[in-house]
């Protein structure tokens, strides 16, 4: 796709503000990021957005990476460029400046118990993630049920979780998901 002005900017908009709202990390604006891609602005498919968000995790180096995956695939580098700076520009100034005035409350009551409460909306956040990337990979009944066998299997046993993905990833590459 083309790198027009108009889609810049909304790239620049859309993933700055959501780089504000991702408390918990990248990975907390993922449905966010699905909802904007596919289903507002059509820019790609529930497919190519998990396989996305899956090379995201495989590859070395933080899972912001999927927001540069992203404008890449809409904008091209530019569009890659432009999605990174912004998913991570808002949040670094933000952060700097945050910091420097939250040391000043150390020993303050309060700043505990906010602390504390950020702690489940982050996981709330983070499982929504999950939930919307699921939904977008399990495109047939097999891909559902190895989904639910995984995080089942993850959840009840000590197995590492990179030997389920082994498996998952053998099957897919077979040919049964």
């Amino acid at each position: 796709m083309k790198a027009d002005g108009g889609t810049l900017l909304a790239l620049a908009g859309h993933f700055a503000l959501m780089s504000l709202l991702a408390i918990g990390g990248a990975n907390a604006a993922v449905p966010e990021m699905h909802r904007l891609v596919v289903d507002v602005m059509g820019w790609m498919s529930d497919r190519q957005f998990s396989d996305m968000f899956a090379m995201a995790q495989v590859t070395p180096g933080p899972n912001v990476i999927l927001v540069t995956l992203i404008g890449y695939h809409v904008a091209g580098l530019t569009g890659a460029v432009v999605t990174t700076a912004a998913m991570c520009g808002p949040t670094c100034l933000f952060a700097f400046y945050f910091a420097r005035v939250w040391d000043r409350f150390k020993d303050k009551p309060w700043r505990v118990v906010i602390q504390s409460a950020v702690v489940p909306l982050s996981i709330g956040l983070i499982g929504a993630s999950a939930f919307v990337i699921a939904r977008a990979a399990d495109h047939n009944w097999v891909a559902f049920v190895v989904t639910a066998a995984t995080a089942a299997i993850a959840y009840l046993t000590k197995v590492n979780p990179l030997w389920l993905f082994a498996v998952a990833g053998a099957m897919g590459l077979l040919g049964f998901l």
